[in-house]
């Protein structure tokens, strides 16, 4: 049975401590890096300090995580904009990049979530890219993990194609509630998967960093409207406990 609508929670209500496990931020103050986004924008982005960065000629607010020493989860709620959001990961070494632009639409419209995402690979100015460029990745598909964001939030995904993941609250404020939502799942290098989820029944994207390597950790962000129906930007992290996975013998999903 479906949880009714008038017992379903608001973002801001599920969200509120979902980032006490997420790894601390980091400082790129007086760091300077271009990213050039395949297909999309090229960005000149110059960290004033540990909150504020310059893109392309404007100042917005950033939170940072070195999810390994050399990848960083840069998250941009571009204040500057209403309702939107751009997320980058990238690497000093490989200087591969990857970017997320979340945007919250003017209305909802019936079958589509209302925050959707668009997604591009790109480099950096560091130097030559090497290895495999990021991509689209099945490689999730069928795998069942915990995700452990604070001593109040439990969360299970079941990865079941390349467009959809299906979760449930074990623990928490959603507890008992649970749905199944468009998904996007990119490799950025051996062990890191960006994955992004867009709800359908309220106004609410995400962008997390796996490391589904041996620390077992996720980084993220969520932009969304709140429980008054205003945009509202939040981060999140936490950890990672795989429970298995299935095989498909024959016919895979799509």
């Amino acid at each position: 049975m479906s949880t009714p609508d008038d017992e379903w929670r608001t973002y801001d209500e599920f969200a509120d401590g979902i980032a006490t496990y997420r790894l601390p931020n980091a400082d790129l103050t007086g760091r300077e890096i271009v990213i050039a986004l395949e297909d999309g924008p090229v960005l000149d982005l110059r960290f004033e300090d540990a909150e504020h960065v310059t893109c392309n000629g404007v100042r917005d607010p950033y939170d940072a995580v070195a999810v390994r020493d050399d990848v960083y989860f840069v998250n941009l709620p571009l204040t500057s904009v209403e309702g939107e959001s751009l997320t980058l990961v990238f690497s000093t070494t490989s200087h591969r990049a990857l970017g997320v632009l979340s945007v919250i639409g003017a209305e909802d419209v019936e079958g589509q979530p209302r925050v959707q995402q668009t997604f591009w690979t790109g480099t950096t100015n560091g130097g030559e890219p090497t290895g495999e460029a990021p991509g689209p990745s099945r490689d999730l598909i069928g795998k069942r993990n915990l995700y452990r964001y604070s001593p109040n939030h439990l969360y299970e995904h079941v990865y079941v194609s390349s467009q959809r993941y299906t979760w449930q609250c074990l623990e928490g404020i959603q507890r008992g509630h649970g749905d199944t939502d468009l998904s996007t799942v990119w490799k950025f290098a051996d062990g890191l998967y960006l994955f992004c989820f867009r709800e359908f029944r309220i106004a609410v994207a995400s962008v997390w960093l796996h490391d589904l390597s041996i620390a077992l950790r996720t980084t993220g962000v969520f932009l969304g409207l709140n429980g008054e129906g205003r945009s509202e930007h939040s981060t999140g992290g936490g950890h990672i406990y795989p429970l298995g996975a299935v095989v498909y013998p024959d016919i895979q999903p799509v």
